[in-house]
């Protein structure tokens, strides 16, 4: 029985460019035709019954809109997650050069964005250090453990990482092992996890079984589950996803979603979508299932973790 549910992102909701291969954009690129459209997801996946949404302060204004919408609101409800170590710095510039986002893993990043991420309390359940690598040295910064370890005991969140990069699982076997005060600091993991990028699947199924949450995202690995003639590698997978699309009369997406959702059965799956049409459209993930033929048919299309990171980092902002 799946206990999974779908969650909604705002990476691609709240600032004008993002990761993703497809090509819809919006015509109108201000904030605040954003922050409209946002509004307009938030309350149409409320509406679907989505009752998790996960933001960051580098995605934009996503934390500020969705903090605006809590307030305006007040589901009773909502479940909240949000992350620091990335700082948001295209500043709505569009066709910005170099990087739309910079990572600091220190204290006085900790504490600057803890100060505004806060303010999503109650309703924030989840606070995750936004890609936990070995090069930011997070998981064995002392001073940094402590605080989170701090914030977790004064208000109860459930202090979280995500990952990316071909090492996911090594990165989580390390963080498994971090405790403070002789308790374990991570109760719940972000991870990227779909049909081509399957590496951290068994190290997931311990973490479920430990009784942590798990977060799966980038579940149509940033729009290349659509067929697309750059991946003509990946025709196999676009043939099968197709079969099963037709199949069960539902998109790609829900599809791939689906995978997600019956070989792993996570607590969350994050739609991406960056309007209502494509919400609508994920949502239907949860009115099929997938049986094991199809399943294993899809498991075993998996690529190289490093083949796949690789393809991913010189995929365009657009």
């Amino acid at each position: 029985m799946t206990k999974t549910k779908i969650g909604l992102g705002l990476a691609a909701l709240g600032r004008p460019e993002y990761i993703n291969i497809r090509t819809e954009n919006s015509t109108d690129k201000s904030e605040e035709a954003f922050k409209k459209n946002t509004f307009s997801v938030l309350n149409e996946a409320y509406k679907l019954g989505v009752r998790y949404f996960d933001t960051a302060p580098s995605y934009g204004k996503g934390e500020a809109f969705l903090q605006e919408y809590k307030d305006v609101n007040n589901h009773s409800d909502l479940i909240l997650g949000t992350k620091w170590g990335y700082t948001y710095v295209a500043n709505w510039k569009l066709g910005f050069e170099g990087k739309h986002e910079v990572k600091e893993h220190s204290l006085e990043k900790l504490q600057e964005q803890w100060e505004v991420s806060k303010q999503l309390l109650p309703k924030l359940k989840y606070y995750q250090v936004h890609s936990a690598t070995f090069d930011s040295g997070i998981l064995e910064n002392e001073r940094v453990l402590n605080k989170l370890y701090q914030i977790k005991k004064e208000t109860g969140l459930h202090i979280g990482i995500t990952t990316s990069g071909a090492n996911q699982k090594e990165v989580i076997a390390k963080a498994l092992q971090v405790n403070v005060n002789n308790e374990e600091l991570f109760d719940s993991f972000q991870v990227t996890y779909n049909v081509f990028e399957q590496s951290t699947f068994s190290i997931l199924i311990d973490v479920i079984k430990q009784g942590k949450d798990v977060v799966i995202k980038e579940a149509l690995a940033n729009g290349r589950v659509f067929q697309n003639e750059k991946f003509q590698h990946y025709n196999e997978t676009y043939k099968i996803l197709e079969q099963l699309s037709k199949k069960y009369n539902v998109g790609i997406d829900a599809i791939a979603l689906r995978f997600v959702i019956d070989s792993l059965n996570p607590t969350y799956v994050l739609s991406g979508a960056s309007n209502t049409k494509q919400l609508r459209e994920n949502i239907k993930a949860l009115t099929v299932e997938l049986s094991k033929k199809e399943i294993k048919s899809l498991k075993s299309l998996y690529s190289a973790p490093d083949f796949y990171w690789q393809e991913r980092s010189v995929l365009n902002w657009n």
